[in-house]
């Protein structure tokens, strides 16, 4: 009997970190102009407009993740989890990039092309 208590204790235990892996997505953000140049130094935000996570007992999973394009006009995002997002990209002198992107694969690259501004026009 006491046998049987330690296997189930033991095959529980080795389940639970299985069952409430979350699944994850590496996402790389790729920053260019019009002109095909990266975009160095633009602010690159997440935000999660639903996902849940499974570890947490449902409760809701990080807001928002921040960065900066690197020389290269790159965004690396540590793994985070599957869900529907708001991906922001804002840069000095371009338009600022606003997409709703789905996560559902482990590893996505995403490629922004900022315009230049446009001229602004006033009714005054």
């Amino acid at each position: 009997m006491r046998r049987r208590v330690v296997l189930t204790f033991v095959l529980s235990a080795l389940a639970l970190p299985l069952a409430g892996k979350d699944p994850m997505t590496a996402l790389r953000v790729e920053v260019t102009n019009h002109k095909e140049q990266p975009v160095a130094r633009a602010s690159v935000t997440l935000r999660f407009e639903e996902g849940r996570s499974m570890k947490k007992l449902g409760k809701k999973v990080r807001r928002h993740w921040e960065t900066r394009t690197n020389q290269q006009g790159v965004a690396m995002f540590p793994p985070i989890p599957q869900g529907k997002v708001l991906l922001l990209v804002i840069a000095d002198n371009y338009q600022t990039y606003g997409a709703h992107l789905e996560l559902d694969e482990e590893e996505k690259t995403v490629q922004v092309k900022l315009n230049p501004p446009q001229p602004q026009y006033s009714a005054h």
